[in-house]
């Protein structure tokens, strides 16, 4: 069984943007739990999405009543701000081992950011980091996607990418503390850096719905 929610680095630069969010999942429509909000203990009620296999773990084994520690990818909508996508639940007590603890230890609302910073802006505490995704099985590449964070990341390390430790606060994503990893090459430097590893984080969140793990 696993002991974390989030699976450990392999790779110097390796993107990904996965975390948890302690809330109540209410559903849009009871009858169709794929779209509705996590309302968290502090007010806010984000925008969510279930994918994979959560959903038949939510009808067959989770009190939707009570408050869980949801495993989530974060994305920035500019339209809805927050937007969560849930892949997983983390609550060893009710899927796996009665004596296992729920808690994690870098506590509740906790996120993992890797990726290159391409905006910061340290005398407003804005900052945007562009984190690329696994090719598809197809073999196509996904668009990157960007995150809007709040925090104070100098400028000389635009186009450098950084390892982020975050916090929910609010419907905002707040840093606590940041690593700079090193440069990333970028699109017809010649004799450059390759490219770092994409994140892959869907496969290893969707496991952690899973009752067996």
């Amino acid at each position: 069984m696993r002991h974390h929610p989030i699976s450990p680095v392999t790779e110097p630069m390796q993107y990904r943007a996965i975390g948890v969010v302690r809330g109540i999942y209410v559903p849009a429509d009871p009858a169709q739990l794929t779209r509705g909000m996590i309302r968290t203990a502090d007010g806010s009620e984000i925008d969510a999405v279930v994918l994979g296999r959560l959903l038949t773990l939510m009808k067959r084994h989770i009190n939707l009543e009570e408050p869980h520690l949801w495993v989530v990818y974060p994305r920035s909508r500019e339209e809805a701000g927050l937007h969560l996508q849930m892949v997983g639940v983390w609550e060893p007590s009710t899927l796996a081992d009665a004596e296992a603890s729920d808690q994690i230890p870098e506590g509740d609302d906790y996120l993992s950011i890797r990726g290159e910073l391409i905006y910061t802006r340290p005398e407003t505490g804005d900052l945007v980091i562009k984190v690329r995704q696994m090719p598809r099985p197809d073999g196509s590449r996904p668009v990157p996607f960007k995150l809007q964070l709040k925090g104070d990341v100098p400028l000389e390390h635009l186009r450098h990418f950084v390892d982020l430790n975050v916090r929910r606060q609010g419907e905002f994503l707040q840093v606590e503390a940041c690593e700079v990893v090193g440069p990333v090459a970028q699109r017809g430097n010649r004799g450059g850096k390759k490219r770092p590893p994409a994140a892959g984080g869907a496969r290893s969140a969707t496991k952690t719905a899973r009752p067996s793990r």
